[in-house]
C-alpha cells in the first residue's frame, strides 16, 4: 500500500517559526518510518521561504536514508533548486510530458515522480494520458479535504465517492485515495482498488510509526 503525507504546517501550534520546525521534524519521522510520499504542500509561502523550507526538506529525506521520496507542489522551479524527487500538480497545471521536459532540459538523469491531484474521471484519464506516475483522488469521505476545487466544466460526479474511487481506478494509473481516510475506513479505499492512501491528518497527527504500522498490516 503506498503512502502519502501532505504537509500542513498551519495545523502545528507557535510561532511561524516553530512550525516549521516542527514541521521538518514530522517530515524526518515520516522518512524514518518509511511513507513513501511526502508532498511539500506550504502554498501560502513566499517563493524564496518555500525553497529554504523545501531544501531543508530534502536534507532531512536524505538523512533518512529511507525510500521516501519528496514532492514540491506546482512548483517546478523550487523542485528543481532544492533537489527534490518530483511535484504534486493540479489537474489544471503544466502537464506531467512538459515537467518531465523540463527536468530533462535542466540535465536532471533521474525521472521526476510526478503525481496529479484529480477530483473527477476525465481528469485521471488525462493524468494517465499524459504520464503522471500516480493520482491522489478525492474527496472520498470528506468534502472539506478538497485540495483544489473541481473545475466546472468537469461534468457532475454520478454515485458515491466510494463508486467513483472504484471507477476512476479502471484507467490503468495508481489511484491513492484522499479525504476523510481513516484507520477505520482505509480498508475500503483498498477494496475499491485504491493503491494506497493520502492524507494530511492521518499522518501529520497521533503516533505515525503506529499508524503506519496499522495502515501496512
Amino acid at each position: 500500500m503506498l503512502l502519502y503525507y501532505i504537509t500542513d504546517r498551519t495545523q502545528f501550534p507557535g510561532t511561524e517559526q516553530e512550525r516549521r520546525e516542527r514541521l521538518l521534524e514530522r517530515i524526518a519521522l515520516a522518512a524514518s518510518c518509511a511513507i513513501d510520499f511526502v508532498q511539500l504542500r506550504e502554498k501560502d509561502l513566499p517563493a524564496r521561504e518555500l525553497e529554504a523550507l523545501a531544501h531543508a526538506a530534502v536534507e532531512k529525506v536524505r538523512a533518512s536514508g529511507s525510500r521516501t521520496r519528496l514532492l514540491i507542489n506546482s512548483r517546478t522551479d523550487i523542485a528543481l533548486v532544492a533537489g527534490a524527487d518530483g511535484l504534486h500538480l493540479r489537474s489544471n497545471d503544466i502537464s506531467p510530458t512538459n515537467v518531465r521536459s523540463i527536468w530533462q532540459m535542466a540535465g536532471n538523469k533521474i525521472e521526476p515522480v510526478i503525481a496529479v491531484s484529480c477530483h473527477a474521471e476525465p481528469e485521471v484519464i488525462a493524468a494517465q494520458k499524459h504520464g503522471a506516475d500516480f493520482v491522489v483522488f478525492g474527496p472520498v469521505f470528506e468534502k472539506k479535504d478538497v485540495l483544489v476545487p473541481t473545475p466546472p466544466n468537469i461534468g457532475e460526479k454520478c454515485g458515491t465517492p466510494l463508486e467513483q474511487l472504484r471507477s476512476v481506478c479502471q484507467h490503468g494509473i495508481a489511484v491513492l485515495a484522499l479525504g476523510g481516510v481513516s484507520l477505520e475506513n482505509v480498508k475500503l479505499c483498498i477494496q475499491a482498488g485504491a493503491a494506497g492512501v493520502a492524507g494530511i491528518r492521518l499522518f501529520q497527527q497521533g503516533d505515525l510509526a503506529n499508524t503506519v504500522k496499522q495502515l501496512r498490516d
